[in-house]
């Protein structure tokens, strides 16, 4: 194990193509099968669902904040899957502490997304897998090349939904240092919070209290308010169903909370499947097929 870019140590140098392999990943365990090496699984969380028929016979571990260790451990793997933002620190040095390697990677665009399954698809010897990443690869450079010269729609696109204790609403949201913008981008989106950076504490991301120093923490996630969102007058509102659920209710909510904007006067706030935006790993395929026709600029 080496470090690496993409996370904060990279799987290689095995001997062998790893053979009993345990993703903490929901996306990188539905990537392993789509690119036929799914077999060398023993073990996915209760949040990996995709492809629901091959997973049915594999033990579940728990959650992604909190898998059970000890039955990982029991496991044997000579490898384990994990990221940096939907696993722990604490379930990493767990692992490691056990002496179980832990590849903990962290795509931040598109194309350290394709590297990481390219490094997949090495580290399992599979010409199969190989040829599956390089038409992502082509598929990705025909979707920048079709986006080349057209002017973006403005979007917005929560991620997240609460109030504050006085009943504020906000909602988190991502800037432009991450995977969610580099995707949305690609496919012909303007995000209008791609600057934003997110201050701590809550009160001070809303713009009620001074910001306080915060070394260290993420700020590619800030909370923004409804009169924040109305300032930016979004083009298009795209509203995922994960992390947090967003319904039929919510779409009906924000059209009328956000009727000033573009978005709500052209009937452009859309449910979206929210693993197309969140998943880095094979699913980027059905995402840059699909996301771009929510984000086309239609000439009246």
């Amino acid at each position: 194990m080496e470090n690496d870019s993409n996370g904060h140590k990279r799987a290689l140098h095995f001997d062998r193509p790893p053979q009993r392999v345990v993703s903490l990943v929901p996306s990188l365990t539905e990537s392993l099968f789509d690119l036929g090496v799914g077999e060398a699984l023993v073990g996915v969380t209760d949040y990996c669902i995709h492809p629901a028929e091959k997973l049915a016979h594999l033990p579940r571990l728990g959650g992604t904040k909190n898998p059970r260790v000890a039955e990982i451990i029991a496991l044997q793997p000579d490898l384990v899957l994990a990221n940096w933002e939907e696993n722990t620190r604490r379930t990493v040095e767990e692992l490691e502490a056990a002496g179980a390697p832990v590849w903990v990677t962290l795509p931040l665009t598109v194309r350290e997304t394709l590297e990481m399954l390219h490094t997949l698809a090495a580290l399992f010897r599979s010409t199969t897998a190989d040829l599956r990443v390089q038409m992502l690869d082509l598929t990705l450079d025909w979707a920048i090349s079709a986006a080349q010269g057209s002017r973006g729609m403005r979007y917005f696109c929560p991620i997240w939904q609460d109030t504050t204790q006085s009943g504020q609403l906000w909602w988190m949201t991502f800037n432009q240092q991450t995977y969610c913008h580099d995707l949305l981008e690609i496919s012909g989106g303007v995000n209008v919070f791609a600057e934003r950076q997110r201050r701590y504490p809550l009160a001070a991301d809303l713009g009620l209290a001074p910001a306080q120093p915060a070394p260290g923490r993420d700020l590619r996630y800030p909370r923004v308010t409804l009169d924040e969102i109305l300032s930016a007058q979004p083009e298009v509102i795209l509203l995922p169903d994960e992390p947090y659920p967003f319904t039929q209710q919510d779409v009906e909510q924000m059209a009328r909370l956000f009727d000033a904007t573009p978005a709500a006067r052209e009937n452009r706030i859309h449910l979206v499947e929210g693993s197309l935006i969140t998943w880095a790993g094979t699913r980027l395929a059905r995402a840059l097929r699909e996301l771009p026709t929510l984000l086309e600029r239609h000439s009246n």
